[in-house]
Order: C-alpha cells, then sequence, then structure tokens
C-alpha cells in the first residue's frame, strides 16, 4: 500500500456589521463590502428579497435599485430584486433554490459576482444554499431581517432545505462573503416574530455566559415592548457569542457530534414538522429549551432554582412553553415528539449528543436521554400550562 497525505488549511473572514438604513443614499457600508478594497472594480450582485418583507415595506425594492444606482461606476444589480416566498415553507423543496441558480446563470452572476439575501433566516437558508453550489460558490451577503436571523442564525455558516420530512437535510456549511445587520428593518416586523430571536439568545446565553443571562433578566421589561436600545444590545451580544463560537470551537462545520448551539433544538425540530410549521423556529425552540430545562432537574443536573428562574424569563419574553404536539401519540402509543432524538442521531453522524444545562452558564454533553423522564417533563410542562386553580386537587377547587 502507498499514500499521500497532506493537511489542508483553508481560512475564512467572517464579518458582522451592524448599521441602520442599509439602502439608504448615504450609507455606503453595502458598497464598501461588495467593492472589498478595490473601488475601481465593478461588481456585479443578484438581489433577492423576502415576500413578506417586501410586503411589509413595498418601496423597498426601489430603494434597492436606486441605492445601486447611486454607484454606477462600481456596482451593478442585474435584475430588480427577486422576490421569493419567505418563511420555512419555502424551504420544503427544491424549487426556490433552482429558482435563484437560474437566474445566477442567466444574468451571468461569477464566482467573484455577489448574491445578496435580504430576509429571514428561511429565506437566508435557501438563497444561500444556491449561492453555495452555484459555480461551487457565489460570494454571499446576507442581511437579516428578523431577529432571530440577526442574532443567530443569519451570523452562522450553515445553509440548507427540509427534504424526506426531516429539517435541513439537505445543505452546506458556507460562511457568508460578510452579514450586515440593519436594525432598521426589524420595524415592521409583526411581534410574534420580533419575539422569536429572544429565545436564541436566552440559548446561548445559557450554555456560554450567566452575565448575558442577567442581563436579559433586567432587560425583559424593555424587550416585551420590544424597546429598540434593549433589542439591539440582545442582538448585538448574542450574535457576538455565535460567532465566538464558530471561530474557536475547533469545529465550525460540525465534524464532531457536539453541538452546543443546539441546545433545546432537538425537541424544537420534531415539533416543527408536527406542526406542519405553524410553529415558528423560535416558538419551538422555547419549547424545547423548556422540556430539556425541567429533564436536566428531574435528573438532579439543574437546581430548582435555576430551572424556575429560566422558566420564568421564558415566559417573561412572552413564549408558551407548551404545545399540543407534545402529546401526539404514533399508532403504537409512543410519542412521536421522541422520535426527535434519533433523527438529531442522524443528523450527527451515528452518536447523540444532547447538550443539558448544570447551572445557568454552565452545560454538559450528555449521550442518551431516558424517554420515561422527557415523558415526565414534558406532562409537567403540560400542567404548568394550565391555571393554577386546575392545578389544585378536586375537592380544593371552588
Amino acid at each position: 500500500m502507498s499514500l499521500i497525505e497532506r493537511t489542508i488549511r483553508v481560512s475564512y473572514r467572517h464579518r458582522v456589521f451592524f448599521t441602520d438604513g442599509v439602502f439608504g443614499p448615504g450609507n455606503a457600508l453595502l458598497k464598501d463590502v461588495l467593492t472589498d478594497g478595490q473601488p475601481g472594480r465593478r461588481r456585479k450582485a443578484l438581489v433577492t428579497l423576502d415576500e413578506s418583507l417586501a410586503v411589509a415595506q413595498p418601496d423597498l425594492a426601489r430603494r434597492i435599485e436606486d441605492y445601486f444606482a447611486a454607484f454606477p461606476g462600481c456596482l451593478e444589480c442585474v435584475c430588480p430584486p427577486m422576490v421569493i416566498e419567505g418563511g420555512e415553507r419555502a424551504k420544503n423543496s427544491y424549487f426556490h433554490v433552482s429558482e435563484v441558480q437560474s437566474r445566477i446563470e442567466r444574468h451571468g452572476v461569477c464566482r467573484h459576482s455577489y448574491v445578496i439575501a435580504v430576509g429571514g433566516g428561511a429565506h437566508l437558508d435557501v438563497v444561500g444554499l444556491a449561492a453555495a453550489t452555484a459555480h461551487r460558490g457565489v460570494r454571499h451577503v446576507r442581511i437579516p431581517t428578523t431577529t432571530l436571523a440577526q442574532a443567530d442564525s443569519g451570523v452562522g455558516v450553515k445553509n440548507g432545505i427540509n427534504s424526506f420530512g426531516k429539517k435541513n437535510f439537505i445543505g452546506a456549511f458556507a460562511p457568508p462573503f460578510a452579514v450586515i445587520n440593519d436594525f432598521s428593518l426589524l420595524a415592521s416586523l409583526p411581534a410574534r416574530d420580533k419575539r422569536a430571536g429572544f429565545v436564541e439568545a436566552v440559548k446561548v446565553a445559557l450554555i456560554r455566559d450567566a452575565g448575558f443571562f442577567e442581563a436579559i433578566e433586567r432587560d425583559a421589561p424593555r424587550l416585551g415592548v420590544f424597546d429598540p436600545d434593549a433589542m439591539r444590545s440582545l442582538i448585538q451580544h448574542c450574535a457576538e457569542l455565535h460567532v465566538n463560537h464558530i471561530a474557536t470551537s475547533g469545529d465550525p462545520f460540525e465534524f464532531g457530534s457536539a453541538r452546543p448551539l443546539d441546545f433545546g433544538h432537538w425537541a424544537a425540530h420534531k415539533l416543527e414538522q408536527l406542526s406542519d410549521y405553524k410553529l415558528r423556529h423560535g416558538e419551538a425552540v422555547a419549547i424545547g429549551m423548556a422540556a430539556d430545562v425541567i429533564y436536566a432537574r428531574r435528573k438532579g443536573m439543574l437546581d430548582a432554582a435555576s430551572a424556575d428562574r429560566i422558566l420564568a424569563l421564558l415566559e417573561g419574553l412572552g413564549f408558551e412553553l407548551f404545545a399540543h404536539e407534545l402529546l401526539h401519540r404514533s399508532a403504537r402509543g409512543e410519542l412521536l415528539v421522541l422520535g426527535g432524538l434519533q433523527e438529531f442521531r442522524e443528523h450527527l453522524g451515528g452518536e447523540l449528543t444532547i447538550t443539558l444545562l448544570t447551572g445557568i452558564g454552565q452545560a454538559v454533553e450528555v449521550h442518551e436521554m431516558d424517554a420515561a423522564t422527557v415523558a415526565d417533563s414534558i406532562r409537567e410542562l403540560a400542567q404548568r400550562r394550565e391555571p393554577a386553580s386546575a392545578r389544585l386537587p378536586p375537592s380544593l377547587r371552588e
């Protein structure tokens, strides 16, 4: 036998910018990012726009075209912004990925051109996958427009769509050329979507930064009314912790089985599927985290006071910690949500690795979950949802 073996090292520059009014005529940030220190070279860009955002801000497409028109010597928008269906449903087929790839080919968008995605996390996933696979990789700029995407998913390095009934089954790791978080784009979000991103901040605080958790607790009343300064602080701190993990974990493309940033996600992904994606990702993660917090407490890993603080904060931020999908059963009487553990095992490469808490800001990895204790935790969530009077023994109820 003979062998040739070399170690290949590839470095990436991962940048997340924060601004207001990215498409304002006086804001040169996007132009500077695209020209990348070569202002004399004209750069082509295909811009995609999340349909829900296009409806909420009907002048946005025109503002994007006007922005590119203001820099004719160095920027070219190859066509009017391409409006694509948003939300998780857009990820349930390859259609939109192929649609973006078709435009890339039609307009001669090359590996030194750009695909700019403006939208929520699902939109970024779809367009990012198209950019990562056309020409084996076109430069991709993300402009996230939801709190969840600005704080978490949009600053990561994953792209993917759902297939075979499994979330993100088809995808690619591809760090974006840049991420630009424009806080002003959050203004038109409905309350449900403004709130959704808070849970990912709670998640990363729980596994990484107890001080951040305390800050979220202090800011909870302001976050509850969507105070802009409180939201900005949460988004920026959460994004920084996320990027730090990618840069310093030693496993940015997840070749191993440890995925601490997926705390609460094994149940969340299954709940999204069982609800036919009526549950938003952030809402499902809140429930999944709550179930795992109770599980850790029941297993003696997490003290009761910390568990109560966590559940109270999630509820204080406006999250419902129970969904009826938790109780759905198979024909054999098994809780369907437990199927999420097997799907997580497969997604991780065969070894189940679940992150659980031992304290606020402290996490450990376990490689098995006791189904009976998971079921008990779900029952506790169901009981917690009932009014206090309904939880009293029958003899004490009015």
